[in-house]
């Protein structure tokens, strides 16, 4: 194993532990807020800025609880477990190919709920949550990063050009991340013209 490969688990456990912490906290913030809004449905939340930037319109919605409970209870299971497997990782600990799979597969469900998230909040309940766009901001990286990481350094069992093409954009994901945030502020600014309600 190279020397860049041999770095890879530190650079990724720092991300797990950082993602992890910043997608806890945000959960967290969005449970206290729904707390709020249960305890008295006109109370105006910290994070409800306007009509365009607030939580308090996903918060109620059936979108912000699509399995019945309230989204954020979902990012309180999760992240936690992100920082603890970094902090693993950091403490020296290598986890089997099967581990990394599963993982990835978490990571693809995230991802895919922040799409579908996304969409309905620009296009269906055409609002911006504050602490929502936190978790989208570390979901997006995470899902490059579980991935790559994966199918590049872990001990899973893949085809040699799958892994070396997986290992080369490991170094990309930076790169595609933002090019992700500019689709959502492209796709944001033409539906709800955020920059006209600012200015």
């Amino acid at each position: 194993m190279d020397e860049a490969v041999a770095k890879k688990p530190l650079s990724l456990a720092i991300s797990l532990i950082v993602f992890g912490a910043i997608g806890a906290y945000a959960a967290f913030a969005l449970i206290m807020d729904k707390i709020a809004l249960l305890e008295n449905p006109n109370t105006s939340l910290n994070c409800d800025f306007s009509v365009l930037v607030a939580c308090s319109t996903n918060l109620n919605s059936a979108q912000g609880q699509v399995f019945g409970f309230p989204n954020p209870v979902l990012g309180l299971a999760f992240w936690p477990a992100v920082a603890a497997i970094g902090v693993a990782l950091l403490a020296g600990a290598r986890m089997a190919g099967w581990f990394w799979a599963l993982f990835s597969l978490a990571a693809t469900g995230a991802f895919a709920l922040v799409v579908w998230f996304v969409s309905e909040s620009i296009f269906s309940l055409r609002v911006l949550c504050p602490w929502c766009m936190v978790t989208w901001a570390v979901t997006i990286p995470l899902f490059f990063i579980a991935w790559f990481y994966t199918l590049g350094y872990s001990k899973l069992s893949v085809p040699a050009r799958l892994r070396s093409s997986s290992a080369k954009m490991f170094s990309w994901i930076p790169l595609i991340t933002i090019v992700c945030y500019l689709i959502i502020a492209v796709l944001a600014q033409w539906q709800l013209d955020v920059l006209g309600v600012i200015f």
